[in-house]
């Protein structure tokens, strides 16, 4: 058997050595260098006081920035904040639909944080479509890409789906929603750190995301691209004193936007998030988008053939350009099976017409794989 040199990496995720970790699209393993990196914010504070936010305020665009080496995203495009629910309603306050453009075009199998922040957005006179799937588990491209008209302003569609991890068409997406004068919310959060994102190659106007998944940062950091040449164009009215021209001039009225992507920052930033979640930015960018991508296709093929030799439903493409790192496998009694495989070490989630989403990282090896679909055989004989 080869070896697999990507396994190195398993020294620097504590959870691993006790329990098989196959989550990763729900919640990634922890880094060790997070112990360090939160005691560093814990003694700045501690000794520094309220001058530690000479330090934390540059750290919210630093922190952007290491997401931006990541998904190709030039210096100073990309800012943290604390959850893409926030992300996807200040894009949303950049948008006038009380005149011309109203439609908001989304995809049914969309997280539901999309669906509620844009049909929120009816009340400014937004009128959301959301196209519906086949089959539940691959984009019926050809809908989309008819949804998208003259009449809408915005396309705010994921990148990867939740529940099968199928891969969108985005650059048929950006090209159609341009083509007709319409901006693109791109959801990355399941792709990011398990399949190579370029915001350049795709043009993306506006690029969300967070840190909790396969870029195993963890919770309350999350990141918003804008296009380098719409960030001085966007005039958020979801905004606060961070976004303003001169922050700490205290000036009364109306804001007075920053000239740069932090008119885009908000209020105060949560600061211990921005601390815990560079760990894990930095390994995933010494291991690399593309070796990980490479190894997730092997991993997850292997979880396929495992699954069908059981005869168990796949909900989840088969196709590996179409396939990110998810493979979601049901049957009858699967949501009781996933309490059973937990209650056993093997760390895995249940979703409603999905199933059981196993989820190898880069830090998994092909044994946990193979381990996981045997003990699904075992708990099915015993149900």
């Amino acid at each position: 058997m080869t070896k697999d040199p990507l396994l190195a990496w398993r020294r620097e995720f504590p959870i691993l050595a006790k329990k098989t970790y196959l989550i990763s699209n729900s919640l990634g393993a922890m880094p060790r260098g997070v112990y360090d990196r939160l005691k560093e914010f814990a003694d700045t504070w501690a000794t520094e006081g309220v001058l530690a936010w000479d330090g934390w305020i540059p750290r919210v665009a630093e922190t952007g920035d290491l997401v931006g080496r990541i998904v190709n995203a030039p210096k100073g495009t990309v800012m943290m904040h604390q959850n893409v629910s926030t992300l996807q309603t200040l894009v949303a306050s950049c948008f006038d639909f009380r005149k011309g453009r109203r439609k908001v075009v989304c995809l049914e199998q969309d997280f539901p944080t999309i669906h509620y922040a844009w049909t929120a957005q009816e009340g400014r006179g937004a009128k959301v479509v959301l196209v519906p799937s086949r089959d539940g588990i691959h984009v019926d491209t050809d809908r989309l890409l008819a949804a998208i008209d003259r009449k809408t302003a915005v396309v705010a569609v994921s990148l990867v789906l939740f529940r099968s991890a199928t891969i969108l068409d985005a650059q048929a997406v950006i090209r159609r929603a341009h083509a007709v004068g319409a901006k693109v919310v791109l959801d990355a959060y399941q792709a990011t750190g398990v399949i190579p994102v370029d915001v350049k190659a795709l043009g993306v106007d506006f690029l969300v995301g967070g840190s909790v998944k396969w870029l195993c940062g963890g919770p309350g950091a999350c990141y918003l691209h804008v296009r380098e040449d719409l960030i001085r164009k966007i005039r958020p009215a979801m905004t606060g004193w961070f976004s303003h021209a001169r922050p700490f001039a205290f000036e009364p009225g109306a804001v007075r936007y920053a000239p740069d992507i932090y008119r885009t920052m908000g209020g105060s930033p949560s600061v211990p998030a921005l601390y815990s979640a560079r760990s894990g930015y930095e390994i995933i960018r010494k291991v690399g988008v593309g070796r990980i991508r490479a190894k997730s296709l092997r991993q997850t093929r292997l979880l396929i053939r495992l699954a069908d030799a059981q005869g168990l439903k796949i909900n989840t493409p088969r196709e590996d350009a179409l396939r990110a790192g998810t493979v979601s496998v049901d049957f009858p009694g699967a949501e009781k099976a996933c309490e059973a495989l937990i209650r056993r070490g093997f760390i895995v989630d249940h979703r409603p017409r999905a199933g059981i989403r196993i989820s190898p990282h880069f830090y998994n090896s092909d044994a946990e794989c193979e381990a996981v679909m045997e003990e699904i055989r075992k708990i099915r004989r015993r149900s």
